[in-house]
């Protein structure tokens, strides 16, 4: 009897078939576009209203660009822009150090040799993914109070690199998987020395990766409010906790032109970030 070649295409016809026949379930449209609305109706509300020219968040009184000058040269800018530069030193520092531990953890769980305890060491590493914020926060406080260690940007900065390693290390894990070891063994055959191997070959390739976890740390450290409104003390302000404490005294229209620019700058970095990973899966 001839042996049945298995066509590769055959797994990603398959799969398409499936996703074709769980659109057809009864009900299913439905529900997506419920669960698209609830997400983003809210955010589209306030973007609208952050145009608007009167002083209410109910009603329209027209389109107007003032409430975003207030926002830059407003009696609440000052704080706000001192809060926006905490927020941006504390995302930026925090991305760095986060990509540069989760690209060492991926080369050392896709690349290294296997070890023990690797199953347990990949959980610690998705950890902060898995438990719920509210808990990373008040292990944090705790942790800091029992230490000693003073509440201030340092805090906020040491819990935000924990919180964002494991968004950092996915796509460069991904990415790392991504790429076959044949190009490392033919730096080997012409003589490269590991280093040489790594800084001309492989880290290369794992650019896009890295990139693509930089910004999505980034961006994850810049909205953060929970962990952050724990550790932060007292007297500190990143701009998520400055736009609370502005909401505590009432919702006005300038807080809702403040959350529209981050929700545009959140949703410019997370576009980056995918298509700099989509394109380094296409190479």
């Amino acid at each position: 009897m001839p042996a049945t070649k298995r066509n590769p295409r055959h797994g990603g016809i398959e799969m398409a078939r499936a996703t074709e026949k769980v659109k057809w379930y009864p009900g299913f449209r439905e529900i997506t576009l419920a669960c698209f609305f609830i997400l983003y109706a809210p955010l589209i509300i306030v973007m609208i209203y952050s145009f608007n020219a009167s002083q209410s968040i109910t009603i329209w009184g027209g389109f107007s660009l003032h409430w975003y000058e207030k926002v830059f040269y407003g009696v609440e800018a000052a704080k706000f822009k001192t809060a926006t530069v905490n927020s941006l030193i504390i995302a930026v520092m925090a991305a760095i150090v986060s990509t540069v531990i989760a690209t060492a953890a991926a080369l050392a769980m896709v690349r290294g040799k296997a070890f023990k305890g690797k199953s347990l060491t990949f959980g610690l590493i998705n950890l902060p993914l898995m438990v719920p914020e509210i808990v990373t926060a008040v292990a944090t406080l705790i942790f800091f109070s029992v230490i000693g260690f003073d509440r201030g940007l340092l805090s906020i900065l040491l819990a935000h690199i924990v919180f964002c390693i494991p968004f950092a290390y996915l796509p460069i894990s991904a990415r790392l998987q991504g790429i076959s070891s044949i190009y490392e063994q033919a730096g080997r055959d012409l003589y490269a020395t590991p280093g040489q191997t790594f800084r001309l070959i492989l880290f290369p390739l794992m650019v896009p990766g890295i990139l693509s976890g930089f910004l999505l740390a980034f961006i994850i450290s810049l909205d953060d409010f929970i962990i952050t409104n724990f550790v932060k003390g007292a007297g500190v302000e990143t701009l998520p906790t400055a736009i609370f404490g502005a909401v505590k005294q009432g919702i006005k229209p300038n807080i809702m032109a403040i959350s529209t620019l981050m929700l545009t700058v959140s949703i410019v970095l997370v576009s980056i970030s995918y298509l700099i990973s989509r394109m380094g899966r296409q190479e």
